[in-house]
Parts: structure tokens; sequence; C-alpha cells
């Protein structure tokens, strides 16, 4: 194998201290495998409850995060535990995932033709360092004006049966999507530029080839 290849392929960084990812999501584990890190994978055995009325959206996937990565981060206090929630909002209206073939035609055809908004709430915390970090980002998303059978055949796929708004920006359901103004890892689950740069000041990870112990 190419060497340069190899280098790209271990990524960019190397972890300094464990990190644990509260989260099942393949995506998110993807994203943050991509940039080098070794890191264990506890999701957090939390049940997440509606938006409240009245709450703004983006304190509602800070909430989401923050409770996971508490619950992960008092059961393993040496180490930094990343937690993440990803909506989809559309005019401040919360859009889950389907709970059935006809709510997925539901959610796609207010999304087509539209701009919406992929916030996703980050905590970092590990509780032997004292550190407690959260943020939120948030992607403005537009959609092509798609027709009904094109939408019917989208959902034949299977992909938008457990994904919030009921689309996949990084699977089939790309074809979906015209413009993404924002982060664009931060729409497929995680933020990169922000973990990054979060992990890097809280000296959680440190970049390859950089002489630590």
């Amino acid at each position: 194998m190419n060497t340069d290849n190899y280098l790209l392929a271990q990524g960019p960084f190397r972890t300094a201290r464990e990190i644990i990812l509260a989260s099942a999501s393949p995506r998110r584990q993807m994203l943050l495998s991509s940039l080098g890190l070794d890191f264990r994978v506890v999701p957090a055995d939390y049940k997440e409850p509606p938006i409240r009325s009245g709450q703004d959206p983006e304190h509602y996937a800070l909430e989401m995060s923050s409770e996971k990565c508490r619950i992960i981060a008092e059961k393993n206090p040496d180490s930094v535990v990343l937690g993440a929630d990803t909506i989809v909002v559309l005019e401040k209206e919360v859009m889950g995932k389907p709970g059935s073939r006809e709510h997925a035609l539901e959610m796609l055809e207010r999304l087509q033709g539209n701009v919406h908004e992929v916030i996703t709430g980050v905590c970092l915390r590990c509780e032997s360092w004292q550190v407690r970090e959260s943020f939120s980002v948030a992607s403005r998303v537009e959609m092509i004006p798609a027709g009904q059978d094109i939408l019917e055949a989208y959902i034949n796929t299977g992909e938008p049966r457990d994904k919030a708004g009921a689309y996949a920006i990084q699977g089939v359901g790309a074809f979906l999507v015209s413009s993404v103004h924002g982060s664009y890892t931060n729409v497929v689950g995680l933020p990169l530029d922000r973990v990054t740069q979060a992990l890097l000041h809280i000296k959680a990870i440190h970049a390859a080839g950089d002489n630590h112990p």
C-alpha cells in the first residue's frame, strides 16, 4: 500500500485519553473513525421524551445530548464521553423518525421543495477532568421538489424507516438534497469541525506524529 494512502486511511489524529461515544449510530462511528481515533461505543440507555410545548428545538437537542452524555460519564469518570443528538426541524417543528410508511411520505412531502434545519446538540464530559462542554450546530438543507411517485420509490428502498426526517443525506436520499448551507457532516450526524476543535481544546486528542506520552 502507498504510504500516503496508508496515513490518510489512519486519519490525522490520535487519542490522548480514552474516548467513549455514547451513541449506537453507525454514521457517527464512521465519522469519528475517519479522524483516526480509537474509541469505545457505549450507547446510553435513554428513551428520548418528545419536545415540550414551546421548547426551542436547539435547547431540546442540547438537553438530549447532555443527558445521554451524563448517563455514560457518571459510570466512566476517567473517560471523555461524547454525546450527540441530531434533529430535523421544519418551521420550528421537530420531525422525528417515521412511525409508518404513510408517516414517512407525509414528512417527505412537507420537506420536498422547502428549506429545513438540521441541528445537532453535542456534549463532551469527563468527570475526573471536570470537563463539561456543550454546543449546537445548525445546517440549512434545501430539497428538490420531488413528486409523490419519486418519494414513494425512495420509501420503497427502506432507507427512511429509522431516519429523522425520513431521509439520509449520506445514503440513497442524497438525490433529494439540492444544497447544504453549513456543515455537511452535521447533517450526517456529527459536526466534525466543531467536535475536533473541542477535543483538541480539552487535550483529548492530538495530531498524528506529535510526540505525546
